[in-house]
């Protein structure tokens, strides 16, 4: 066999297999040392594949395309510093455990630090940062294919595994690298994965019965990158509880009506008042998913220290940041809505968490027709949204859609990256999530953040897409105005506020996507509902950060008020 058909036989194996253990897409970045695999990767017919120039922006696609659909994604680039360009995806897929199978091409052996062109070491390039990650042998007739199809098969299934997550595979190739098109591949070696079931132990389904009774409880509820069950809604009409909803959670949004006065999606804005926290203490919690956004619930947490705190966590590596729970439930959460629970009667610990919740957006109506400042513009985002899939960036983003999105039975889920919490990536990670969601999709992003990731707009030059990006431009970073630092001036915008003075309409142009520009809250709703004539629209919304602060802090303090009184 010559080297041009063991080559072709090699990333035949190598497509086919991944599509075989379950692998749909893949995201190329051009290049030429991967050109064997990346003609595979067109030739096989499982696989959808995407393209994206920029590797830093492919990379996030990548993760926003597993985030949303749950399943393992190919990245694909060539060797050198493309493959450095993926590391600040892979630490967001790595602590967010979302699965992708990393894959750089590389040079010989005998290329390897010698001096050669795009020649870097790229064995265990992504340290701790990934799963596994395996220097995979030469494609010569010497290297069985049976190997490589085995590695593959522990590649997507350490990746799906939990904690899910990303692996990486560095496969060296050695010119030429042109395949025989005509070659035909006879699939050999596969192997086929079975898994068990599992249940929760009697054991541990006594320790949750004996757990639900209590009467001043809390169901917390974190990131979830798919729709509830019905079993979760009925589970929490007869358990009764205050269900603190993280906006991540997808809970606030496809809501069962008869849970209403259940869920509290407020609780951010209530916890910043100390009466309400020291009279409303819990004797037991329950949380599912991982860590929620919000402060003020992690320093109330951590400050009342309830003496049951049990977390389910389907993974060994348990996520307590404040090191406050008290039994870690290695199980997924259907058993939870399993429990053979009767319905609870009302009590007025959950009556008073409603009670408080209600108060909040009464006095966030009044609040919102009064006032104009970004967490206003948010809601008026929100209110207008239906059918659709919106992706929230990190830093003021995220928090004003903690406080200001109220639960709906709309359909719309919501998105972020939250594992390492960073700004950057969230354009390519929207249009990620669009690619595998095949809806409307809206990002809502700070000037900085869409800075960060601005090149990611070129996704919509290589694929369908459908997104609408919503800028908050305030001139700088509006988060850091919250913070202590900002009470003192010196150096306060050159290290922090880091003003820059642009507007995004020539990005616009330059990316042939629709525009607007708005200041009130007309002008936002009528940019909303102008039908979009191109696959990107760009709604910049300008705000002023001293303003935010203010009327933020009004809400906040009306609030504190008038839990106080009660």
């Amino acid at each position: 066999m010559t080297n041009r058909k063991y080559l072709t036989e090699y990333v035949s194996a190598f497509t086919h297999s991944l599509v075989n253990q379950g692998v749909k897409n893949v995201v190329i970045s051009p290049g030429s040392r991967s050109t064997p695999l990346a003609y595979a990767c067109m030739k096989e017919e499982g696989l959808a594949v995407y393209r994206q120039i920029d590797e830093r922006s492919a990379a996030y696609f990548a993760l926003g395309m597993a985030k949303a659909s749950g399943e393992p994604v190919m990245l694909l680039c060539t060797s050198g510093t493309a493959a450095a360009n993926y590391f600040p995806a892979i630490v967001e897929a790595f602590y967010a455990r979302v699965p992708l199978i990393v894959v750089t091409a590389d040079r010989p052996h005998e290329l390897r630090e010698v001096g050669a062109p795009q020649a870097i070491n790229q064995i265990d390039l992504f340290g701790s940062h990934v799963k596994w990650s395996v220097d995979l042998p030469m494609p010569e007739p010497e290297n069985r294919l049976d190997f490589l199809v085995r590695h593959l098969h522990r590649s997507v299934k350490n990746a799906v595994s939990e904690p899910r997550g990303p692996v990486h595979l560095n496969v060296p190739f050695r010119e030429p690298l042109v395949l025989d098109f005509e070659q035909q591949y006879d699939s050999t070696g596969e192997i086929t994965h079975l898994k068990g079931e599992s249940r929760l132990s009697s054991s541990v389904e006594q320790f949750l019965m004996e757990t639900v009774k209590a009467e001043k409880g809390l169901l917390i509820v974190g990131e979830m990158t798919e729709k509830m069950p019905d079993e979760f809604w009925s589970f929490i009409r007869k358990l009764n509880w205050p269900v603190l909803a993280d906006p991540l959670s997808n809970v606030r949004s496809n809501l069962d009506e008869n849970c209403k006065d259940l869920i509290i999606d407020s609780y951010d804005a209530i916890l910043k008042s100390e009466v309400f926290k020291e009279v409303m203490v819990p004797d037991v919690v329950i949380r599912i998913g991982p860590q929620p956004v919000s402060k003020p619930l992690t320093l109330y947490l951590a400050a009342v220290k309830p003496k049951t705190f049990a977390v389910f966590d389907e993974s060994p590596m348990m996520r307590d940041a404040q090191s406050v729970v008290t039994h870690h439930i290695q199980a997924s959460t259907d058993g939870l809505w399993e429990l053979p629970i009767g319905t609870k009667a009302s009590n007025s610990y959950t009556e008073k968490w409603a009670a408080a919740s209600e108060l909040f957006w009464e006095l966030a109506e009044v609040h919102c027709n009064e006032k104009l400042d970004e967490g206003v513009l948010a809601k008026v985002l929100f209110d207008e949204l239906d059918s659709c899939d919106l992706i929230v960036s990190s830093s003021m983003p995220i928090r004003d859609t903690d406080t200001y999105f109220k639960s709906t039975s709309r359909d719309i889920m919501i998105y972020a990256n939250r594992g390492a919490n960073g700004i950057d990536g969230v354009v390519s990670t929207a249009f990620g999530v669009q690619a595998a969601k095949k809806r409307p999709a809206y990002l809502f992003i700070g000037d900085l953040s869409f800075l960060h990731d601005m090149n990611g707009l070129i996704a919509s030059k290589m694929q369908e897409t459908d997104l609408t990006i919503v800028v908050m431009n305030n001139d700088g970073g509006g988060i850091f105005s919250y913070l202590p630092q900002s009470q003192e001036e010196r150096y306060f915008e050159d290290l922090f506020g880091t003003p820059t003075g642009l507007k995004f309409e020539d990005a616009a142009r330059m990316y042939d996507a629709d525009y607007a520009a708005v200041e009130s809250k007309e002008q936002f709703v009528e940019a909303l509902r102008t039908k979009k004539q191109k696959a990107v629209k760009i709604i910049e919304v300008f705000t002023d950060r001293e303003t935010n602060v203010r009327v933020h802090r009004e809400l906040w303090n009306r609030l504190i008020e008038e839990l106080g009184g009660q």
